[in-house]
């Protein structure tokens, strides 16, 4: 399966989608050039440290790239419907075309969206069951990424060893105050804010219920289930292969489940 780029038309979200791009870049460009570097080249920190911060920063922006850009579960105009699962189909009041149910119809994109999470305006796309793994993703690696960079200022306000090259009353006046705090309260309102929702995004994918249907308030006993945290996840993620779970560059396979009903198009 190819890797199709699905964009949606809508100002706000680019507006919002370019502030979460501000602030992956502010950190990614600063912290190095500021901390990890200069301490890198005096010796005070190993390589591997640089590797591991420029890695979460590329695993990051590649899985905000991929939510943002991925297709989520749009139907088309005349999908093929099997004759064995037309029962599971209904008729969308909105759009008055076929879907199955689970599906939600997003008045922000204008269509409906198999197995709809919600409408994320920060990455401008809705979250539905071809691009949730992404969004579980995203917010993984935001977290990994934000606490990397708290870490980092921590260290060098109050760990690392001075640096000897440069001036420290001209750094400390010209880039301690206006970059690394700004950099600090980013990182912790980042890492605040994806925590919750990687914790509510994980707490629906184990219950089998999207934000939607919790907020509808849908009976779990006709979606809700148990399920292993395994088998959760890799019914989201389209593949058994844990490892997998973890890379955004790759296209989903979904699997064939027995418990479950899935309609796919």
């Amino acid at each position: 399966m190819k890797l199709r780029l699905h964009f949606v038309v809508d100002p706000m979200g680019w507006l919002c989608i370019s502030v979460v791009f501000g602030i992956w870049l502010y950190n990614t460009f600063f912290v190095p050039k500021l901390v990890l570097l200069p301490h890198y080249e005096e010796g005070h920190i190993p390589w591997a440290l640089v590797v591991c911060y420029y890695l979460a920063s590329a695993l990051c922006v590649m899985a905000l790239f991929r939510a943002s850009t991925a297709d989520p579960g749009r139907l088309p105009v005349d999908p093929h419907i099997p004759h064995s699962e037309r029962e599971q189909w209904e008729l969308c009041n909105k759009c008055n075309l076929m879907r199955p149910k689970r599906s939600h119809h997003c008045s922000r994109c204008g269509h409906c969206v198999r197995r709809m999470d919600h409408h994320c305006p920060w990455i401008n796309n809705c979250v539905g069951e071809d691009n949730h793994w992404l969004f579980l993703q995203l917010c993984f690696y935001t977290q990994v990424l934000s606490l990397f960079t708290l870490v980092l200022d921590f260290c060098q306000y109050y760990y690392f060893q001075p640096l000897t090259r440069l001036d420290q009353e001209k750094f400390t006046t010209r880039h301690e105050l206006a970059l690394l705090r700004v950099s600090a309260l980013t990182g912790v309102v980042m890492f605040g804010g994806m925590s919750s929702l990687f914790y509510a995004q994980m707490a629906g994918v184990l219950s089998d219920m999207t934000t939607i249907e919790k907020m509808s308030q849908f009976s779990s006993e006709t979606y809700g289930t148990k399920r292993s945290w395994q088998w959760a996840l890799a019914e989201v993620c389209g593949t058994r292969w844990k490892l997998l779970w973890l890379l955004p560059l790759r296209s989903r396979q979904p699997l064939h489940t027995g418990h479950h009903y899935r309609s796919h198009v």
